[in-house]
């Protein structure tokens, strides 16, 4: 998994189509666009969401996971709510769980203890993961690297 610390969409756009081997004919046509415009794309930091989601279609590929795998590793973690005090202010908005990790992410921590770039604690702090959850997937993966 490539650091996403930082993303520049274009270029994880560009990896994909050399992956996927689609023609330049094809994504300008599924664009209704030149080859100009596409070359833009792939030197855009930035895309417009339109756009982005017209790429995962095209390439078959979760662009947008890139952004939310990047809130679960960067975000701040989540300010202290009182147990006795309920205010909570509900969003009509649809509301996801914030702790879904991906094989890629648990791959991600596991190599980082397994190099020592950081220590469980660190990971635990950085992270905001819980540390039952850090220990499970050390023994979960370990076990399974053995088999």
């Amino acid at each position: 998994m490539e650091n996403i610390k930082t993303i520049h969409i274009g270029s994880f756009i560009q990896k994909r189509v050399s992956e996927s081997n689609i023609r330049i004919t094809r994504i300008c046509n599924f664009f209704d666009c030149g080859e100009k415009e596409i070359n833009q794309m792939y030197m855009s930091p930035a895309l417009n969401s339109d756009y982005l989601l017209k790429w995962c279609k095209l390439l078959d590929y979760d662009f947008f996971r890139l952004y939310s795998q990047h809130l679960i590793l960067y975000s701040p973690p989540a300010p202290f709510k009182h147990p006795y005090v309920s205010k909570v202010k509900k969003s009509a908005l649809p509301q996801f769980r914030k702790s879904i990790y991906t094989k890629e992410i648990i791959y991600f921590i596991l190599k980082l203890i397994e190099t020592n770039k950081k220590t469980k604690s660190q990971i635990i702090d950085d992270y905001k993961i819980p540390k039952t959850t850090l220990y499970k997937w050390i023994a979960k993966y370990k076990n399974s690297e053995d088999s």
